[in-house]
């Protein structure tokens, strides 16, 4: 037996990582991508979702619209057209979660502040008061980049259908007037056909911030392989 493992041990060795190789290849054949969802307003919390699109289960995307951000620019769905985005609500006079929000959402800015495909775009729910002036004075402070981040505000109504029909991320306020909200610590993610991909992402949480993170290297390599 000695004699025969001396004799053909080149062979065996070859044999071994041949097999070794066989098995690895299946393995990577076996094993699926890691892809994620096109979300339906059916699957989220109907807290969030406005009663005309409770039961939407297919096709769902952002609706068009129309805002000013905090450099006083128009800015519109077709400046996130082919981008992948993140998405949240905010007021800039909020004194509990938005601060630790808008410290995470600066995670994302840096990670891909390189990055052209990736973009963030914050909503105010205080329309009102956050005016251009004063988006602009907060994204100083914040640490916003311009080419990056867009806050923005605009006509209430537009704002309350885009929380409540389109990204489904906060709640009627019954008791705030018409076309009242009540934001949510949700961070969402925008595919580039503006689909929903990504949801309850905790926006004050870090460890959330950086599963946020990870879908979206996760979502960008899918239009590499659809090259």
């Amino acid at each position: 037996m000695l004699q025969f493992l001396s004799k053909n041990k080149w062979r065996i060795l070859f044999m071994a990582i041949l097999c070794g190789g066989i098995m690895a290849s299946f393995q990577y054949a076996l094993t699926p991508d890691k892809t994620l969802p096109i979300l339906q307003p059916d699957k989220f919390d109907p807290t969030l979702v406005d009663d005309s699109m409770l039961f939407v289960k297919k096709y769902h995307k952002i609706a068009p619209f129309q805002l000013v951000n905090q450099n006083g620019d128009t800015i519109t769905d077709k400046d996130y057209d082919n981008k992948i985005y993140v998405s949240d609500f905010f007021f800039t006079t909020c004194p509990t979660i938005c601060p630790v929000m808008t410290k995470n959402m600066t995670l994302v800015q840096e990670e891909f502040k390189n990055d052209p495909d990736v973009m963030i775009l914050s909503h105010s729910v205080t329309p009102e008061i956050d005016s251009v002036e004063v988006l602009k004075k907060y994204a100083v402070k914040k640490g916003v980049m311009d080419s990056k981040w867009n806050l923005v505000t605009g006509d209430r109504k537009q704002i309350y259908d885009l929380a409540r029909k389109s990204y489904l991320a906060a709640k009627e306020n019954k008791y705030g007037g018409d076309y009242a909200l009540i934001h949510t610590e949700n961070f969402l993610l925008v595919d580039k056909e503006g689909r929903l991909r990504g949801r309850s992402y905790d926006g004050t949480s870090e460890e959330d911030v950086l599963k946020l993170i990870e879908d979206i290297y996760i979502l960008k390599s899918t239009y590499v392989k659809d090259r």
